[in-house]
């Protein structure tokens, strides 16, 4: 499953080359790729004639603020009544909007968030569940057999939702309705790693006292927004901490050298553009590289990095933990 690292580098790239740009139409070819409340004709109708304003990034979810003509400032908006298709949408170049030139997108320490309260404007929400890849293709590119659902914008350029297992989801919020209403799994959220709120104190407050795994606590989403099973690994070893050592005993000087390395990994990893070791791609259909530099993730039986010791693969809570016997305590 993508990870913070790999939804952030997806997101990064649809703030480089997706915004300003009308949605012009549209193709669901997965029904169940809509989320509910809406239908694909209200989830088509909703969308097109809005451009991206800016994406945002909640954990594992995206979430891209659209904007109407009125909002911009600039006319070019298309008629939303050209095309109420379930299927494919109409795609008049005349009325779409210029691309934004691709800037970089910083890294921001603590990630603008959608609000927590119903808004005049509309959004497009993504989560990538297992399998998940939006990317950013020409429309005479062939359609990839797990190809779900393809969104157009002018200059012939669509954004295609790919995703082989099935699990993923995109949905729309209406304008007037609070995003966590829609989206409910955003209501469940613990802090963002980038947060300031991320400190030693609120890490202590969700682990200490708790007679669980330290490695099934990193796994909660209710805990640390956007951890996965891949840096959870990693940054335990950073911080000599075995998977299964209970919540309960780790001292606060442990918290803090864990909250530390969490951050550290995360950078590392959206650095070398997330990690591929099966489907993930970046929207211009390119693998992550931080696989190559794992710690001990997907690394059973080969030397440590540090001590040289065999690195050993052991189930928790049903998932695999990688860690070093010698390195971690």
């Amino acid at each position: 499953m993508p990870e913070l690292p790999e939804v952030e580098t997806v997101l990064r790239g649809l703030n480089q080359l997706t915004l300003n740009q009308e949605i012009t139409g549209g193709d669901v070819l997965l029904e169940r790729a809509i989320a509910y409340p809406f239908s694909i004709v209200e989830f088509i109708y909703g969308i097109k004639g809005s451009a991206i304003a800016t994406w945002h990034r909640r954990g594992k979810y995206l979430l891209a603020e659209l904007i109407t003509e009125g909002e911009k400032g600039t006319g070019g908006v298309g008629d939303k009544e050209d095309s109420l298709e379930t299927g494919r949408g109409g795609d008049n170049n005349n009325n779409s909007f210029p691309p934004s030139p691709p800037l970089p997108i910083p890294h921001s320490p603590h990630p603008p968030t959608p609000p927590h309260h119903a808004s005049p404007t509309s959004f497009l929400g993504v989560h990538l569940r297992m399998t998940g890849q939006l990317l950013w293709l020409h429309r005479d590119e062939p359609l990839h057999k797990h190809t779900r659902v393809r969104l157009f914008f002018g200059s012939q350029q669509e954004l295609r939702f790919v995703d082989q297992r099935t699990f993923g989801k995109m949905w729309w919020v209406p304008p007037g309705v609070a995003v966590e209403s829609i989206i409910t799994g955003l209501q469940k959220l613990g802090v963002d790693p980038f947060s300031l709120l991320f400190t030693v104190e609120y890490l202590a407050s969700k682990l200490q006292n708790r007679r669980r795994p330290i490695k099934t606590a990193l796994l909660d989403q209710s805990v640390v927004a956007g951890l996965g099973n891949i840096y959870a690994d990693e940054a335990l070893f950073l911080s000599g901490i075995r998977p299964e050592t209970l919540c309960i005993d780790l001292k606060t000087e442990q918290i803090e050298r864990l909250r530390s390395h969490i951050i550290q990994v995360l950078e590392t990893s959206i650095a070398a553009g997330g990690t591929t070791f099966s489907n993930f791609l970046n929207i211009k259909g390119v693998n992550g590289n931080y696989g190559g530099v794992a710690w001990v993730y997907n690394r059973a039986g080969e030397p440590c990095r540090v001590c040289g010791t065999a690195i050993e693969r052991t189930r928790l809570g049903g998932r695999s933990s990688h860690f070093c016997i010698q390195c971690q305590h």
